[in-house]
Protein backbone atom coordinates (compact mmCIF):
# COMPACT_ATOMS: atom_id res chain seq x y z
CA UNK A 1 0.00 0.00 0.00
CA UNK A 2 2.78 2.30 0.36
CA UNK A 3 4.36 1.84 -1.91
CA UNK A 4 1.62 2.25 -4.41
CA UNK A 5 1.18 5.37 -2.96
CA UNK A 6 4.92 6.05 -3.52
CA UNK A 7 3.94 5.56 -6.77
CA UNK A 8 0.79 7.73 -7.27
CA UNK A 9 2.75 10.85 -5.42
CA UNK A 10 5.50 10.03 -8.09
CA UNK A 11 3.45 10.19 -11.02
CA UNK A 12 1.38 13.30 -9.47
CA UNK A 13 4.56 15.08 -9.36
CA UNK A 14 5.53 14.71 -12.78
CA UNK A 15 2.53 15.48 -13.89
CA UNK A 16 2.19 18.91 -11.49
CA UNK A 17 6.13 19.79 -13.15
CA UNK A 18 5.12 18.96 -16.53
CA UNK A 19 2.18 20.41 -16.71
CA UNK A 20 3.63 24.28 -14.47
CA UNK A 21 6.49 23.85 -17.01
CA UNK A 22 4.27 23.88 -20.53
CA UNK A 23 2.33 26.36 -18.66
CA UNK A 24 5.10 28.87 -17.75
CA UNK A 25 5.89 28.62 -21.55
CA UNK A 26 4.61 30.48 -24.73
CA UNK A 27 2.91 32.74 -22.27
CA UNK A 28 0.94 36.55 -22.72
CA UNK A 29 0.52 38.89 -19.86
CA UNK A 30 -2.37 41.05 -19.41
CA UNK A 31 -1.95 42.99 -22.15
CA UNK A 32 -1.47 39.79 -24.86
CA UNK A 33 2.10 40.65 -25.27
CA UNK A 34 4.43 37.81 -25.11
CA UNK A 35 6.06 37.40 -21.61
CA UNK A 36 8.22 34.87 -20.00
CA UNK A 37 10.08 32.05 -21.77
CA UNK A 38 9.06 31.17 -25.75
CA UNK A 39 10.41 28.95 -27.94
CA UNK A 40 8.99 27.88 -31.21
CA UNK A 41 9.36 24.42 -33.42
CA UNK A 42 9.78 24.25 -37.12
CA UNK A 43 6.35 23.18 -38.83
CA UNK A 44 5.47 19.90 -38.05
CA UNK A 45 8.24 18.97 -36.27
CA UNK A 46 9.60 18.31 -32.87
CA UNK A 47 12.89 20.67 -34.00
CA UNK A 48 13.52 24.25 -32.44
CA UNK A 49 13.86 27.31 -34.09
CA UNK A 50 14.04 29.72 -31.19
CA UNK A 51 13.97 30.13 -28.09
CA UNK A 52 14.15 33.31 -25.22
CA UNK A 53 13.07 35.48 -22.95
CA UNK A 54 10.39 38.42 -23.70
CA UNK A 55 9.42 41.06 -20.90
CA UNK A 56 5.66 42.51 -22.05
CA UNK A 57 6.49 41.97 -25.32
CA UNK A 58 10.18 42.76 -25.61
CA UNK A 59 12.77 40.66 -26.52
CA UNK A 60 15.38 40.20 -23.25
CA UNK A 61 18.98 38.56 -22.45
CA UNK A 62 19.63 35.94 -24.88
CA UNK A 63 18.09 34.33 -27.76
CA UNK A 64 19.24 30.95 -29.70
CA UNK A 65 18.35 30.75 -33.27
CA UNK A 66 18.43 27.50 -34.97
CA UNK A 67 18.63 25.74 -38.45
CA UNK A 68 17.55 22.35 -39.79
CA UNK A 69 20.36 20.43 -40.70
CA UNK A 70 20.06 16.84 -41.53
CA UNK A 71 16.30 17.39 -39.95
CA UNK A 72 17.61 18.11 -37.19
CA UNK A 73 17.92 21.76 -35.19
CA UNK A 74 21.25 22.91 -35.51
CA UNK A 75 22.32 26.49 -33.44
CA UNK A 76 22.91 29.12 -35.92
CA UNK A 77 22.75 32.54 -34.62
CA UNK A 78 22.93 34.29 -30.88
CA UNK A 79 20.96 37.58 -30.63
CA UNK A 80 22.02 39.26 -26.85
CA UNK A 81 19.11 41.97 -26.41
CA UNK A 82 18.35 44.62 -23.44
CA UNK A 83 15.25 46.15 -22.12
CA UNK A 84 16.63 49.89 -23.20
CA UNK A 85 16.31 49.30 -26.93
CA UNK A 86 15.70 46.55 -29.89
CA UNK A 87 19.88 46.79 -30.76
CA UNK A 88 21.41 43.15 -30.02
CA UNK A 89 25.10 41.66 -29.95
CA UNK A 90 24.80 39.47 -32.18
CA UNK A 91 27.27 35.92 -33.14
CA UNK A 92 26.50 33.81 -36.28
CA UNK A 93 27.63 30.10 -35.81
CA UNK A 94 28.56 27.29 -38.27
CA UNK A 95 27.37 23.78 -37.99
CA UNK A 96 30.76 23.06 -36.02
CA UNK A 97 29.73 25.88 -33.56
CA UNK A 98 32.52 28.13 -34.84
CA UNK A 99 31.80 31.42 -35.16
CA UNK A 100 31.56 32.83 -38.80
CA UNK A 101 30.72 36.94 -38.22
CA UNK A 102 29.70 38.81 -34.81
CA UNK A 103 28.47 42.67 -34.69
CA UNK A 104 25.31 44.17 -33.56
CA UNK A 105 22.01 44.50 -35.31
CA UNK A 106 18.75 46.97 -34.77
CA UNK A 107 16.21 44.51 -36.00
CA UNK A 108 17.64 43.01 -39.47
CA UNK A 109 19.67 45.90 -40.02
CA UNK A 110 23.68 45.27 -39.54
CA UNK A 111 24.90 48.80 -37.49
CA UNK A 112 28.26 49.46 -36.58
CA UNK A 113 31.66 47.38 -36.84
CA UNK A 114 31.62 43.88 -37.90
CA UNK A 115 34.01 41.09 -38.41
CA UNK A 116 33.54 38.00 -40.24
CA UNK A 117 36.25 35.09 -39.84
CA UNK A 118 37.74 32.64 -42.44
CA UNK A 119 36.46 29.34 -42.84
CA UNK A 120 37.78 26.92 -40.18
CA UNK A 121 39.75 29.63 -38.96
CA UNK A 122 39.58 32.35 -36.22
CA UNK A 123 41.67 34.84 -38.65
CA UNK A 124 39.53 37.62 -39.56
CA UNK A 125 37.92 37.75 -43.00
CA UNK A 126 36.37 40.86 -43.35
CA UNK A 127 36.28 44.27 -41.24
CA UNK A 128 33.30 46.69 -42.17
CA UNK A 129 31.45 49.33 -40.78
CA UNK A 130 27.32 50.25 -41.39
CA UNK A 131 24.84 53.15 -40.28
CA UNK A 132 22.15 53.62 -38.51
CA UNK A 133 20.44 52.80 -41.83
CA UNK A 134 21.91 49.32 -42.59
CA UNK A 135 24.49 50.93 -45.30
CA UNK A 136 27.84 50.27 -45.53
CA UNK A 137 29.64 53.44 -44.34
CA UNK A 138 33.24 54.08 -43.65
CA UNK A 139 36.36 51.70 -44.22
CA UNK A 140 36.22 48.22 -44.96
CA UNK A 141 39.12 45.86 -45.36
CA UNK A 142 39.05 41.87 -46.42
CA UNK A 143 42.38 40.21 -45.53
CA UNK A 144 44.42 37.00 -46.56
CA UNK A 145 44.60 34.55 -44.07
CA UNK A 146 47.81 35.70 -43.68
CA UNK A 147 46.24 38.13 -42.47
CA UNK A 148 47.87 40.98 -44.83
CA UNK A 149 45.26 43.43 -46.45
CA UNK A 150 43.54 42.13 -49.85
CA UNK A 151 41.31 45.09 -50.09
CA UNK A 152 40.67 48.39 -48.69
CA UNK A 153 37.79 50.51 -49.46
CA UNK A 154 36.00 53.31 -48.22
CA UNK A 155 32.42 53.28 -47.97
CA UNK A 156 29.39 56.53 -47.62
CA UNK A 157 26.19 55.64 -47.39
CA UNK A 158 26.09 52.18 -48.90
CA UNK A 159 28.38 52.82 -51.88
CA UNK A 160 31.84 53.34 -52.68
CA UNK A 161 33.32 56.47 -51.83
CA UNK A 162 36.68 57.70 -51.87
CA UNK A 163 40.20 55.68 -52.48
CA UNK A 164 40.29 52.11 -52.63
CA UNK A 165 43.34 49.42 -53.07
CA UNK A 166 44.03 45.85 -53.74
CA UNK A 167 46.96 43.91 -52.14
CA UNK A 168 48.63 40.48 -53.47
CA UNK A 169 49.12 37.89 -51.25
CA UNK A 170 52.90 39.05 -50.88
CA UNK A 171 51.51 42.58 -50.05
CA UNK A 172 52.45 44.26 -53.19
CA UNK A 173 49.77 46.81 -54.03
CA UNK A 174 47.77 45.48 -57.27
CA UNK A 175 45.59 48.76 -58.28
CA UNK A 176 44.58 52.20 -56.85
CA UNK A 177 41.52 54.05 -57.75
CA UNK A 178 38.95 56.74 -56.70
CA UNK A 179 35.22 56.28 -56.77
CA UNK A 180 32.47 58.86 -56.06
CA UNK A 181 29.23 57.23 -54.90
CA UNK A 182 29.76 54.19 -56.11
CA UNK A 183 31.21 55.66 -59.66
CA UNK A 184 34.62 55.16 -60.55
CA UNK A 185 36.15 58.57 -60.84
CA UNK A 186 39.33 60.66 -60.88
CA UNK A 187 42.75 58.67 -61.14
CA UNK A 188 43.53 54.96 -61.64
CA UNK A 189 46.59 53.31 -61.37
CA UNK A 190 47.28 49.72 -62.18
CA UNK A 191 50.06 47.26 -61.50
CA UNK A 192 51.85 43.85 -62.05
CA UNK A 193 52.72 41.48 -58.94
CA UNK A 194 56.14 42.28 -59.00
CA UNK A 195 54.73 46.26 -58.32
CA UNK A 196 55.45 47.61 -61.64
CA UNK A 197 53.17 49.83 -62.90
CA UNK A 198 51.21 48.77 -65.72
CA UNK A 199 48.51 51.30 -66.64
CA UNK A 200 47.12 54.77 -65.44
CA UNK A 201 44.69 57.35 -66.19
CA UNK A 202 41.09 58.80 -65.48
CA UNK A 203 37.85 57.90 -65.07
CA UNK A 204 34.26 59.78 -65.05
CA UNK A 205 31.34 58.39 -64.09
CA UNK A 206 33.19 55.03 -64.56
CA UNK A 207 34.40 55.26 -67.75
CA UNK A 208 37.95 55.92 -69.07
CA UNK A 209 38.70 59.83 -70.00
CA UNK A 210 41.58 61.86 -71.05
CA UNK A 211 44.97 60.16 -71.51
CA UNK A 212 45.80 56.76 -70.28
CA UNK A 213 49.66 55.75 -70.03
CA UNK A 214 50.02 51.79 -70.21
CA UNK A 215 53.13 50.10 -69.34
CA UNK A 216 55.51 47.24 -69.89
CA UNK A 217 58.33 45.66 -67.48
CA UNK A 218 57.82 49.50 -65.93
CA UNK A 219 58.48 51.26 -69.38
CA UNK A 220 56.16 53.74 -71.10
CA UNK A 221 54.62 51.78 -74.33
CA UNK A 222 51.80 53.37 -74.97
CA UNK A 223 49.52 56.49 -74.77
CA UNK A 224 45.68 56.92 -75.88
CA UNK A 225 43.26 59.55 -75.37
CA UNK A 226 39.96 57.35 -74.26
CA UNK A 227 37.98 60.66 -74.46
CA UNK A 228 38.63 60.55 -78.30
CA UNK A 229 40.20 57.11 -78.94
CA UNK A 230 43.09 58.26 -80.56
CA UNK A 231 46.22 56.31 -80.01
CA UNK A 232 49.09 59.21 -79.37
CA UNK A 233 52.03 57.07 -79.36
CA UNK A 234 52.84 53.13 -79.42
CA UNK A 235 56.51 52.27 -78.70
CA UNK A 236 55.90 48.85 -78.64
Amino acid sequence: MIKQNICLLFTLTVFLTSAYAQKTVNQYDKDGLRHGLWTKNYHNTKEKRYEGVFKHGKEIDSFKFYTLSGGKSVLSAIKVFNESDSIADVTFLASTKKVISEGKMNGKRFIGPWIFYHKNSSKKMIEEHYNEAGLLHGERFVYFKNGLVAEQAHYKNGKLDGESKWFSEDGILLRQNHYKEGELEGKTINYDALGNKTSEGQYNNSQKKGIWMYYKDGKLIKEINHTTQEVISHKE
